[in-house]
């Protein structure tokens, strides 16, 4: 019977893990990065005039919010390859997949914040000869930050901790990596904890760095 927290093994296993949570890492930032990017338009879409534009935004979150990302992934990697209309490899379909949901929450969040800041000062800075993009750009986001800040960070660790299911599309990220060592040294506990270990010390240094920023907007 294998010694349990044998030092030996945790050598061998932890420079793989550390690998997969490089990937983990590469695969956060970029879902977090695109689905900012998302759910920035997709909230001014949900609150644009044009009626064709709320309708997307308005479509977009029901449905992405409304289906669990693991579907979304296996539709992604699996579903589009077997109809031929596109194949992704596992990279491309878990960015683009993760990013997808994340904008669709993100966007709530985005709304949500924007709807926040009493409605007169957006009046004020169109009677000042403002278009409705600067005080959007201006007056109306540069407040809403400081509201969003806070679920804003909530939904970049769950977009950290979500990266572990792109494992089901053969994707080699942490908890992959994991799996794998699992299947090839029947160590489980040794394993799995020191993948829990790892995303509890990346999400620590998520909270971290949302804190300094949530200061920082107090402070401006």
């Amino acid at each position: 019977m294998p010694t349990f927290w044998d030092i030996e093994f945790l050598r061998i296993i932890f420079p793989l893990l550390l690998q997969g949570a490089w990937i983990t890492i590469q695969l956060t930032v970029m879902a977090i990065v695109l689905g900012t990017l998302i759910g920035l338009f997709v909230a001014l879409a949900k609150l644009s005039p044009i009626w064709p534009l709320r309708v997307f935004g308005n479509l977009y979150t029901w449905v992405l919010r409304g289906v669990p990302l693991l579907v979304q992934l296996y539709v992604l990697y699996y579903g589009l390859a077997q109809i031929g209309l596109l194949e992704l490899d596992a990279f491309t379909a878990a960015v683009v997949g993760l990013s997808a949901c994340a904008g669709a929450y993100i966007a709530e969040i985005i709304r949500a914040g924007i709807q926040s800041i009493d409605r007169g000062q957006k009046e004020a800075a169109l009677s000042l000869g403002m278009t409705t993009a600067d005080a959007m750009r201006r007056i109306i986001l540069p407040q809403a930050i400081r509201n969003i800040l806070p679920p804003l960070g909530n939904e970049f660790i769950t977009s950290l901790k979500d990266t572990s299911l792109v494992s089901v599309i053969t994707m080699i990220e942490l908890m992959r990596t994991g799996i794998l060592l699992d299947v090839t040294y029947f160590r489980s506990m040794e394993i799995y904890l020191s993948v829990a270990a790892i995303y509890l010390l990346l999400t620590t240094i998520f909270v971290y760095g949302i804190d300094y920023l949530e200061r920082r907007f107090k402070i401006i």
